[in-house]
């Protein structure tokens, strides 16, 4: 019997029930959930009681009284993961993914990489690396025999399968650390439009929102997250995410004076400039008319006086060129990754691909703004 389905048969025992959904290994990915018949909207095709749980509630105290109450919900977690002895979960263990499995996390990436990603991918990953030194610094001064790399392990585990969740114990924290883990949930992979998750008292329910014919794969949606954050928080880069996008701070601010970027700091528009899938920030559409437009101009779009549609022209242009610029780097990037032998061919695989979905993204709103220029 595999692994995945021996964790069915204790998930079973322990209260969790599914209903037209079974794991299946899948070639070349992993282990998922398939529909093993027609699932229609609104059905629950599975439940996982509040007892399966492994939350802040269910780490041994023998653990917690050791650790700082500044620790966070993650890092604890981890520590309960890295340090459990016991036979409890070793069925659950058994799926989860191997320290191999996790290469493709940024987080365990040579340094030579890590500086090659996007400049959010930069920005996500630099939070998270200061995240878990201070959750590693906790853990190792209580338990100073743990080695870092078993308890990195665990805290790359908690980070790509944990739920939010939110209990007595947890309302006093913040949001990013309302979080716990749950059996065969975590199987689910991550779809733009995937299954409702749901909690209250009594667990968690995931509701279908579309049909699914037999074999099909169910997915739940991790969130409307970027590329950048898809590769940092989870290790894996998705064609075709809706809620993909750019920033185009490489690009913008380079071009703004020192008091051009005052002005756009005291009416607070500095930064974050945004390229989704549909169009540019109103962001990036203030600062660009700083750059095309006089002050005067500029303050009454700022103010909402003045809708802009004079000087949207002078914008697109300008954009466009800012757009090309960005895509010769992301053109750069490319070649470059190609040509490295630093780091696992996964690693070099996942930023490659991550600069061709930038390559992409940028190079369709070139042509819908060239081709909008020309009518």
């Amino acid at each position: 019997m595999e692994p995945h389905e021996q964790l069915l048969d204790w998930a079973t025992q322990q209260g969790v029930q599914l209903n037209g959904i079974a794991p299946q290994r899948i070639p070349g990915r992993g282990i998922g959930l398939l529909a093993t018949r027609a699932i229609k909207p609104e059905e629950i095709a599975l439940e996982v009681p509040t007892r399966c749980l492994r939350s802040i509630s269910t780490v041994p105290k023998a653990i917690t009284r050791k650790l700082p109450n500044t620790i966070t919900v993650h890092g604890l977690l981890a520590a309960d993961l890295a340090l459990d002895k016991t036979a409890k979960y070793d069925l659950w263990n058994a799926v989860c993914p191997s320290p191999d499995d996790l290469t493709s996390m940024p987080l365990v990436w040579p340094a030579e990489l890590q500086a090659l990603l996007p400049q959010a991918a930069r920005e996500l990953l630099s939070k998270q690396q200061a995240k878990f030194v201070r959750d590693w610094s906790a853990v190792s001064e209580a338990y100073p025999n743990l080695e870092e790399t078993g308890y990195r392990y665990a805290w790359m585990l908690v980070n790509t399968r944990t739920f939010y969740y939110l209990n007595s114990k947890l309302e006093k924290r913040g949001k990013d650390d309302h979080m716990c883990l749950q059996p065969v949930a975590d199987l689910f992979n991550h779809g733009d439009e995937g299954c409702n998750v749901s909690f209250d008292t009594h667990g968690f329910a995931i509701k279908a929102l579309q049909p699914y014919a037999q074999g099909d794969e169910v997915k739940i949606c991790y969130g409307r997250h970027s590329g950048d954050f898809l590769l940092v928080e989870y290790g894996f880069v998705m064609d075709d995410n809706r809620w993909d996008e750019v920033v185009l701070d490489d690009v913008v601010l380079p071009r703004l004076s020192w008091r051009q970027k005052q002005r756009l700091e005291e009416v607070g528009f500095l930064g974050k400039y945004i390229l989704d899938r549909e169009t540019v920030c109103y962001r990036t559409q203030v600062a660009l008319r700083l750059l095309c437009c006089g002050i005067r101009e500029w303050k009454r779009f700022v103010d909402g006086i003045d809708d802009g549609e004079a000087s949207q022209g002078a914008v697109n242009k300008l954009l466009v060129e800012m757009l090309k610029q960005h895509k010769a780097k992301a053109d750069e990037m490319v070649e470059e990754v190609g040509h490295l032998e630093i780091g696992a061919p996964e690693q070099r695989s996942a930023l490659m691909n991550r600069w061709k979905q930038v390559r992409s993204l940028v190079g369709v709103h070139i042509s819908s703004l060239e081709e909008a220029e020309a009518e």
